[in-house]
């Protein structure tokens, strides 16, 4: 067997791949070496290790010794775990789109020794299938298009480069652009005619999550008290609650329906989803209450404890779809289970669950509550949580899917602000604690000088930090801020704003790049606006920049989240709508409520004060809690405010005006309900 040199990587996907008689190699200078010094193309596959279509490529041709011996004669082959190195999968991911193909994962990329791509897709089968070529009829003819062929690959190479050096570009200034409110109740209204109206999300299949366009809609609600917005979010979010997508014994969300009911999920579950499903639903619920919503955020914070979170707070990324083999084995059901382990209480629970004979998955049952979006009587949910309990104890028995315990920081940033915002939401000290422990193992382990690390699994660190690292961080630190009022926090974002500013701004371009100025082997820096499963950092770091300038009334954040703006509300106006983030940092940046509290930090009516403010729906809202003896920054429009009559006092400020100081609970309630 070829020794290949993934042996000392720390992935797990990697590590997956070092008993492949592939002699792979990490992203990095060996590689690259090695194909200038032969003259040979190189060989890019990306993935993940929960992705199902990975391990099928895996083991249909990167297990099988005659594909292996004619990837290791053609080609210097690099393997990349996504999660890892997001600025190279991204940038690959933009030019195999460039060439007219479908984007996805398995990434299949055939590069010139300088990394320039020429060709590419994704999952190829071993032999020609339904269509698709087999995988060594693509091996050798991309190994003739590069030794006979060099004029057709030149050609190609200058047009995708071209393409990138566009990607990459601003686009010039046009009249139009982002300046009013109400152009983001037009895209919502817009949006809505896309939506699902019985089970919610987008039309059709499959469905995911998409929680910052979820946030987008939630947010139109409440600028407009359109009900029809409202609606959309709750009914795409109750049916999640209830349908497949939900782990209803162990917790969680899977990554995205595979059907348009919510029901048969793609089982992998990410650190992402959740995390912003947790703030999502956090927020509904102080709007409308539903015993729901409080249940699912409870069950998926236990299970991120549970399952997901390493000794020493940090949190691990994904659990895989498969086990033994299997895509969804380790959470279905068959009818005949279900009765051997209930007994009297069987048919009780499957009519619940859905569970039948015949099932709703090969024979199986995926257990879902579609049918109903709320939840039963208080003595109904007491026997299915003993039912659950029951079924769960057997099922952790099973061979549980693989668990990718990399650390993350901006998945990380994103579970931080979760578990702030939940705790504050449902009173959950607990979750506050966890947050902070999370946030500094970020702060001890993965940091290099001033600089994040992004990616950490057992001591070891990988990868350039990346936009969303700092993006997400920040955000985490400035919440961490508002909610202890601890300026350790504050500095943190700070600290972390220079070094952004420093490796990823443009000067030219008025935004950030995905990856830092030294980054290796990139032949070219993406810059997006985009939001996929997560925010883009560009739009993250509006809302960032806006809530510094909330907090200090410094212009200067304030003009540089302006300059964001201004440069991606230059795409066309029908390209809006995928990037809701942009469009929630616009919304912070032009309508925010200051509220100032002036008060002992462990006084009982500084908490009860905090707690009326974390409850009161607000999407933007920037607090600032102070000591007595403090002072404000000097532009911040409260500045030179004080308590009254040594009273714990707040005050509500919207743009430079502040309102008379409130020093009853009740009043600031009301104030906050009305502003």
């Amino acid at each position: 067997m070829v020794e290949n040199f993934l042996g000392t990587e720390s992935s797990p996907y990697l590590l997956q791949h070092k008993d492949n008689p592939v002699n792979w190699y990490p992203w990095g200078d060996q590689a690259f070496s090695e194909a200038l010094k032969r003259d040979k193309p190189l060989f890019l596959s990306i993935g993940y290790a929960s992705c199902h279509w990975c391990h099928v490529m895996a083991h249909e041709s990167f297990e099988s010794p005659d594909i292996a011996s004619l990837m290791n004669e053609l080609f210097i082959n690099i393997k990349v775990d996504r999660e890892e190195m997001p600025e190279v999968d991204a940038l690959y991911m933009n030019a195999i789109t460039l060439m007219g193909q479908h984007g996805g994962w398995p990434l299949t990329v055939f590069l010139t020794p300088s990394g320039e791509p020429y060709w590419g897709g994704t999952y190829f089968p071993p032999m020609p299938r339904h269509g698709q070529p087999g995988f060594p009829d693509v091996l050798r003819a991309m190994s003739d298009v590069y030794y006979k062929q060099k004029d057709k690959m030149d050609q190609n190479i200058g047009a995708i480069s071209n393409a990138l050096a566009d990607a990459s570009k601003v686009p010039p200034k046009s009249s139009s652009g982002l300046n009013s409110p109400k152009q983001l109740n037009e895209i919502a209204i817009n949006a809505v005619r896309m939506l699902d109206p019985i089970r919610g999300g987008i039309s059709g299949a499959p469905k995911f999550p998409q929680p910052t366009f979820q946030f987008f809609m939630w947010r139109a609600y409440r600028r407009t008290g359109t009900e029809k917005f409202k609606n959309a979010v709750l009914t795409s979010v109750r049916n999640m609650c209830q349908g497949g997508i939900y782990d209803h014994l162990g917790g969680g969300f899977a990554r995205y329906s595979t059907d348009e009911n919510w029901l048969v999920p793609h089982f992998e579950k990410m650190l992402y989803d959740n995390a912003q499903l947790i703030e999502l639903m956090s927020l509904l619920w102080q709007e409308t209450g539903d015993p729901l919503l409080k249940v699912r955020v409870t069950e998926t914070i236990e299970w991120c404890l549970r399952d997901l979170r390493q000794e020493g707070g940090g949190f691990s990324g994904t659990m895989d779809a498969d086990s033994e083999g299997i895509e969804g084995k380790f959470y279905v059901w068959s009818e005949e289970e279900i009765d051997s382990l209930l007994g009297d209480k069987s048919k009780f629970f499957k009519n619940f669950y859905g569970v039948t004979q015949a099932g709703n998955w090969d024979g199986t049952t995926i257990l879902n509550r579609s049918a109903n979006l709320s939840l039963g009587s208080d003595s109904d949910e007491a026997i299915l949580s003993e039912c659950r309990a029951i079924l769960l104890v057997v099922r952790n028995k099973r061979i549980w899917p693989d668990l990718d315990d990399k650390i993350l920081a901006d998945w990380n940033g994103l579970m931080i602000s979760a578990l702030a915002i939940a705790s504050q939401t449902f009173g959950e000290k607990l979750w506050l604690g966890t947050s902070i422990e999370a946030y500094e193992f970020i702060r001890r382990e993965m940091m290099s000088g001033e600089r994040l690390l992004h990616s950490w699994r057992q001591g070891s660190s990988k990868g350039n930090d990346v936009l969303d690292d700092y993006a997400q961080m920040i955000r985490a630190s400035l919440l961490l801020y508002q909610i202890t009022g601890e300026e350790y926090y504050l500095n943190h974002s700070l600290s972390w704003l220079k070094q952004v500013n420093d490796h990823f701004w443009d000067e030219d371009g008025g935004s950030y790049f995905f990856s830092p100025e030294d980054a290796n082997h990139l032949i070219a820096r993406t810059r997006n606006a985009f939001d996929n499963a997560t925010p883009a950092g560009n739009g993250t770091m509006i809302e960032n920049l806006a809530t510094l300038y909330y907090l200090n009334g410094s212009e200067t954040y304030r003009e540089q989240a302006e300059m964001i703006v201004d440069v991606f509300a230059r795409k066309p106006s029908n390209e809006y709508i995928n990037m809701t983030s942009i469009l929630n940092g616009f919304e912070r940046l032009t309508k925010t409520i200051q509220v100032v509290i002036i008060g002992e930090p462990d006084a009982p009516e500084t908490s009860i004060m905090k707690a009326i403010v974390s409850l009161t729906g607000h999407l933007d809202l920037v607090l600032s809690v102070i000591q007595p003896d403090r002072k404000l920054p000097t532009k911040h429009p409260a500045t030179g405010k004080a308590q009254i009559d040594s009273l714990t006092t707040a005050y509500v400020c919207i743009g430079h005006v502040c309102g008379p100081p409130i020093t009853a609970p009740e009043e600031l309630k009301r104030t906050l309900a009305e502003a």
